[in-house]
């Protein structure tokens, strides 16, 4: 989350004029994340959050997004609820972006997940491919190896100015795990972007899952490699294989996972790990004057792609 489009109080006050959900008390952006712009709305019914969807989202996926999200709050998961206007709607037009107001999850996410959260982590994550598993919806995984081929060769010309000798690096890595990639793996709805500050908490507690603006229909067990990039290094990029075996054997008490997903497991989380290093990559390269969010390095995700690579199978996460 982010903020790269200011409202006024008078656009503002003219959008609410559509929902039935009081007058705005407060207003104030949301400086984390990079995709959409945020901001915390507190009306005199309660609070909300008001997102306006940027370049980067296409305006065609946002039904499948907001259509997901009523789908698993139905279904008991804890996650943001598309607040529907008067005329029945979703999703509008604010500061000529598409725009959609859902409502509020209380808790906080984890600057430094501890292990005692990354079980609830693991189980949340295979509620959620459960209960997306009669969504009826699909979309493609945009950032799965095509994508990445296209993300790459936005940013190959100046990957060297980064570290030298990484547009080789990536070049090769992207060719084996094309030849590589497996095709035959249980599929369902993932989220795809299961990051710490996507995930919220009271104390060890969670309390929801938030920001589905990438999730799409591929294997199950690429989210879980999602999450063993995301949750399992240390700020140092160590592996923590404790994190990982909670995580992953709280999600098989929920979800049984074939021998065949825990064997691709390395090579799942290879090809997240340089997903998030080909889009960390572009936008370094690409940094937008004034928005109220500083790139991330993409270098944390070169060394955990080394790490995956190294590895000969699953018992490496904690897997027996």
């Amino acid at each position: 989350m982010a903020v790269y489009t200011a409202v006024s109080d008078q656009k503002l006050a003219a959008f609410l004029a559509d929902y039935d959900i009081g007058r705005a008390v407060s207003f104030k952006g949301i400086a984390e994340g990079v995709e959409n712009s945020n901001y915390f709305l507190l009306t005199d019914q309660g609070p909300h959050i008001l997102t306006l969807y940027e370049k980067r989202v296409a305006p065609e996926d946002l039904p499948y997004f907001l259509g997901l999200m009523e789908h698993l709050a139905r279904r008991g998961l804890a996650c943001p609820t598309p607040i529907h206007g008067r005329d029945g709607e979703v999703l509008r037009t604010l500061c000529g972006r598409p725009a959609a107001i859902t409502s509020f999850l209380s808790g906080v996410w984890p600057l430094r997940p501890t292990p005692a959260q990354c079980g609830p982590l693991g189980d949340a994550l295979a509620k959620m491919h459960v209960a997306g598993l009669d969504y009826p919806a699909r979309r493609e995984n945009a950032l799965s190896v095509d994508g990445w081929r296209a993300l790459f060769a936005q940013s190959e010309a100046r990957a060297d100015e980064v570290v030298p000798g990484l547009r080789a690096e990536l070049a090769a890595e992207l060719e084996e795990l094309a030849t590589r990639w497996p095709h035959d793996l249980p599929e369902g709805v993932i989220h795809a972007d299961l990051f710490p500050d996507n995930v919220f908490f009271d104390e060890d507690k969670l309390s929801g899952l938030i920001d589905f603006y990438f999730a799409c229909n591929d294997f199950l067990a690429y989210d879980l490699a999602v999450c063993l990039n995301a949750w399992c290094f240390e700020p140092d990029v160590s592996f923590n294989v404790t994190k990982a075996r909670l995580m992953i054997n709280a999600y098989r008490k929920v979800r049984s996972c074939s021998e065949a997903e825990l064997d691709a497991l390395p090579l799942l989380a290879r090809g997240a790990a340089l997903r998030f290093l080909l889009t960390r990559l572009y936008d370094w390269l690409n940094q937008v004057d004034g928005a109220m969010v500083k790139p991330k390095d993409p270098m944390e995700y070169l060394k955990k792609l080394r790490f995956h690579r190294g590895l000969e199978g699953p018992g490496a996460y904690g897997i027996t």
